[in-house]
């Protein structure tokens, strides 16, 4: 198998006879055997019933259904999973991918040696300031914080290797993020590539604003995996030995001083009366704390069945 096009659907009944048609008329001049491979997120419109419509007349026509929505994480994971071609291409149902772009993808996984290549919708048609100025903001901290310079890091029209995609766990929200959990799986070949922007055709987008806020936060957690993510002591720990060593020396000074003063008889303040005292306490206890949860955790990982769990590349 050459080629696998895996689509994520919810509620795209209007569009899914038109984007087969178009996928098929892009390749016709393609010498590719290729799949396409629809996972239905639990729509509640008549999405699945055309699913299995166009499997019956076209046989490269695959479909998985959810009974449930769990999310676009979810669909891209059993996607990936199914997927046999040595070229794995992920795109959206609403017609705002133009699956023109297949060929040039193909040959940038194939010829050009990238792991991934990633879409840039340069020029966008939903141009709302409510959505293009979080993008950028979005992408922007993404850049800096992945290391990772792509202008889209969530453009749904990207390209893979097939090992690529059989070595990443996708969940939760992690699609925005496929290029960074790729780089953390060892695949640094990592591209980008300018590609058109349909307007919408059909329907609606189905995230909202709080797709920013849990991209944020998914961000956060991405970084703090991949950074401590076998080695929590070494965050925990050291924050919590720093603000524990604060706090007694802190302490130690205010009882020094008050031994100092009393015994020059000097006008002296007690210790419990300052209320730099209860600050040092504060960071004696978080810091305690601190490290006591770094050590659970370390606990918890070094009896994970996933603690020796590495990617390798080849073996001789």
């Amino acid at each position: 198998m050459d080629l696998s096009i895996v689509i994520s659907v919810y509620n795209e009944e209007e569009s899914l006879r038109e984007l087969t048609t178009w996928i098929s008329e892009a390749l016709k001049n393609e010498s590719l055997k290729y799949e396409v491979i629809f996972v239905d997120d639990g729509s509640t419109d008549n999405s699945w019933d055309i699913i299995e419509e166009l499997t019956k007349f076209n046989p490269a026509i695959k479909g998985i259904s959810f009974r449930r929505n769990y999310g676009k994480s979810a669909a891209l994971y059993c996607g990936f999973e199914a997927a046999e071609g040595e070229v794995v291409i992920t795109m959206d149902a609403d017609l705002q991918d133009s699956p023109e772009e297949l060929p040039a993808l193909i040959k940038m996984i194939r010829e050009d040696g990238f792991d991934l290549v990633s879409g840039w919708k340069k020029k966008r048609y939903d141009g709302k300031l409510t959505k293009n100025l979080p993008s950028k903001l979005y992408n922007f901290t993404a850049r800096k914080v992945t290391g990772i310079k792509l202008h889209d890091m969530n453009c749904g029209l990207k390209a893979y290797r097939n090992i690529v995609v059989k070595n990443i766990e996708v969940y939760g929200e992690m699609h925005r993020y496929i290029p960074y959990l790729a780089k953390n799986a060892g695949f640094y070949k990592i591209g980008e590539k300018i590609v058109k922007h349909q307007p919408r055709k059909f329907g609606k987008s189905k995230f909202g604003m709080n797709r920013f806020v849990n991209g944020f936060l998914d961000l956060l957690s991405l970084w703090f995996l991949s950074k401590f993510g076998k080695k929590p002591m070494h965050f925990f720990g050291l924050i919590g030995s720093l603000m524990f060593l604060i706090g007694a020396l802190t302490s130690l000074y205010l009882i020094v001083q008050k031994i100092v003063y009393q015994s020059q008889g000097l006008k002296y303040r007690a210790v419990t009366d300052q209320p730099l005292f209860y600050i040092a306490l504060v960071a004696l206890i978080i810091g305690m704390q601190l490290f006591l949860s770094g050590f659970i955790a370390e606990l918890i990982s070094r009896n994970s069945s996933e603690r020796n769990s590495y990617k390798i590349r080849k073996r001789v």
